[in-house]
């Protein structure tokens, strides 16, 4: 290898660390930065010039946070309403991805185009109908109304991504069954189904994950801590008076409802990973 090659595989090298490098520092700083702030006392908090290791710390914050009854509602109402959401994503996500990815029909392409651009309108654009629709059904306030419209997200990512998979099976199974008796249903609940289950279980970790962490929908439609989800929860924390922000209590709460989202990405990152590239078949 002649030198002007090996300055440049060095220099590639060097590069490609130091973007390895920001890119970790930018992903661990903020919740290192939470950690740190939620063990720090109210007293060293806005201290000047800035800390980056709490002196004196202290688990007040959890303590404050996991004695919250608001706050404990919070997780209860995100975990129904995820969970909801998830499930019936699923369900009737899995339905129109086995027909848009097997059947030929005209308009097909159409259809898959529509289901593809509502994921590009920002939510802000829709609320205003959103709001109108669930206030004259008397789903407001109610976490019905939270699981109903996060399908208006989770839906169309589910459907564009299964189909992919069901696309990708081979045709000579649904013969098969058809020989033997099955019903297109019972072709699709007992044979396809099973065969998709990386494509279910990726897409519904996802939704999942999309359904925890939205705000605008759950702080629109939502009033009190009957139905209210746990990041508007955690965003309206209040201190002892009324300008008082407690950052301490809400990056602790922020920690504590990341830390289920942490728990399933690290458990099932494989099975993440493997349902993302499993579709990825040319047709």
């Amino acid at each position: 290898m002649s030198p002007r090659n090996t300055l440049l595989l060095k220099i590639r090298r060097v590069l490609f660390y130091m973007v390895l490098i920001f890119a970790l520092v930018y992903t661990i700083f903020p919740v290192w930065w939470a950690l740190v702030t939620s063990l720090k006392p109210p007293s060293e908090i806005a201290v000047t010039p800035v800390t980056y290791l709490p002196e004196n710390p202290t688990l007040s914050s959890f303590q404050a946070v996991l004695r919250s009854s608001t706050f404990q509602a919070g997780l209860r109402n995100s975990m129904i309403v995820a969970a909801g959401a998830t499930v019936l994503s699923l369900l009737l996500g899995s339905l129109a991805a086995c027909a848009l990815g097997r059947y030929r029909f005209r308009g097909r392409g159409l259809m898959m185009a529509l289901i593809l651009s509502m994921t590009m309108f920002p939510q802000i654009a829709v609320v205003g109908s959103l709001y109108r629709m669930i206030s004259l059904s008397g789903l407001y306030n109610t976490q019905l109304a939270l699981i109903l419209t996060y399908l208006l997200t989770t839906l169309p990512f589910t459907v564009w991504v299964l189909s992919t998979f069901f696309r990708a099976l081979p045709k000579e199974l649904e013969e098969s069954a058809t020989v033997d008796g099955a019903s297109p249903l019972q072709t699709f609940w007992l044979i396809l189904l099973p065969l998709a289950m990386p494509g279910m279980i990726t897409t519904g970790l996802l939704a999942m994950i999309t359904s925890w962490n939205e705000y605008l929908f759950a702080l629109s439609f939502t009033i009190d801590e009957r139905a209210r989800t746990v990041p508007v929860v955690v965003a309206q924390f209040r201190g002892a008076s009324r300008f008082e922000i407690p950052w301490g209590e809400i990056m602790a709460g922020s920690l504590i409802a990341t830390a289920p989202l942490l728990l399933i990405v690290f458990l099932f990152q494989r099975r993440i990973v493997a349902g993302l590239t499993s579709g990825a078949v040319k047709e």
